[in-house]
């Protein structure tokens, strides 16, 4: 090998990580802006909007911030119990979910589960996209880790329940709850609580079938751990 050729393999590696460490920091930039202002649209949402806007132009999306403070303490209690139940004693990541999860795959023989903290799940609707890839996986690993780093638990709750996905255009608990209940987020009961968490998983189908079988047994499930989970303080 050339001396030449020999400084572009070396080149090459420190160029790809160079690049990779920009990316990095990019992300890291908004995570920092994003712990004391509104996320305004996420790339989920520019997504979905997008896919909307392909079969009808004039499509917008249904999404109004609430600060924290503003949404029912029901709601807060049935996500937690529905999505990550050691929210507020994980850094980022329930290995027991991700061990349970690969089990349940294994059994499956298909990925049916994800083991996803709501600080992951968080990630990938702040910055990246919904199909499921080992790089998708990774990159949200490395920005769960960032945001555990910077932000309290509060202040993840509040942006991922303003943000979450609740149907096709629904995004946020303030618009979920006016879409499905006619109520606003602060008022949501505890079964409506429980109900709009069942539909976290699924959130368009359940849009477009209604109160299935499955949602109200899952709802009834939700309704049961409530309770026992913790959540963060108001202040």
């Amino acid at each position: 090998m050339t001396p030449r050729k020999a400084r572009w393999w070396i080149r090459i590696p420190l160029l790809l990580l160079g690049i990779f460490m920009g990316i990095q920091l990019w992300f890291f930039g908004w995570v920092l802006v994003w712990r004391v202002t509104e996320p305004g649209p996420t790339q989920f949402m520019r997504i979905r909007l997008d896919e909307l806007q392909k079969k009808h132009p004039g499509a917008r999306l249904q999404h109004t911030w609430v600060p924290y403070s503003q949404i029912s303490v029901n709601l807060k209690r049935a996500l937690i119990a529905a999505e990550d139940s050691k929210f507020m004693q994980h850094q980022g990541f329930d290995l027991d979910g991700i061990q349970k999860a690969l089990e349940k795959n294994e059994k499956r023989g298909r990925i049916a589960a994800g083991g996803s903290t709501i600080t992951q799940q968080l990630a990938k609707n702040l910055f990246l996209w919904p199909e499921k890839s080992l790089l998708r996986k990774g990159e949200e690993a490395i920005i769960t880790v960032m945001i555990e780093a910077t932000w309290s638990k509060r202040r993840i709750l509040e942006v991922y329940m303003n943000e979450i996905e609740w149907g096709s255009g629904i995004f946020g608990a303030e618009a979920a709850a006016r879409h499905y209940f006619g109520v606003s987020a602060a008022a949501l009961s505890d079964y409506q609580a429980a109900m709009l968490a069942s539909m976290v998983p699924s959130p368009q189908y359940y849009d477009r079938k209604g109160e299935t079988e499955g949602l109200l047994r899952q709802t009834d499930v939700i309704l049961e751990r409530m309770n026992k989970v913790a959540i963060p303080p108001n202040r």
